[in-house]
């Protein structure tokens, strides 16, 4: 079975969202606008969400995770939550 390991910011609205997708792609560092804007309580581990299987995760976030590039930031990812800024940083 499959696993992926991911981190993510979580925040309340896309523009929010798009708005550090264009630091991140400025070279800002992931884990501090992580511990800096994520609405979820990985932020403290800079958004490291750990290793987890298929299913584990809302669908939107799953599918991201396990079906696009890998170490590419994607995004922003509409769910319950908010909006997400995803990035995969392996999969088996």
């Amino acid at each position: 079975m499959a696993v992926a390991s991911a981190r993510h910011i979580l925040v309340k609205t896309k523009a929010e969202a798009e708005k550090l997708k264009q630091q991140l792609e400025k070279g800002e560092d992931f884990a501090r606008l992580a511990k800096r804007h994520s609405l979820c309580n990985s932020a403290k581990r800079g958004g490291d969400l750990g290793e987890f299987r298929p299913g584990t995760m809302v669908k939107a976030f799953d599918d991201v995770v396990f079906r696009k590039k890998v170490l590419e930031i994607h995004g922003p990812v509409k769910t319950k939550f908010g909006f997400h800024l995803i990035q995969t940083l392996y999969r088996t």
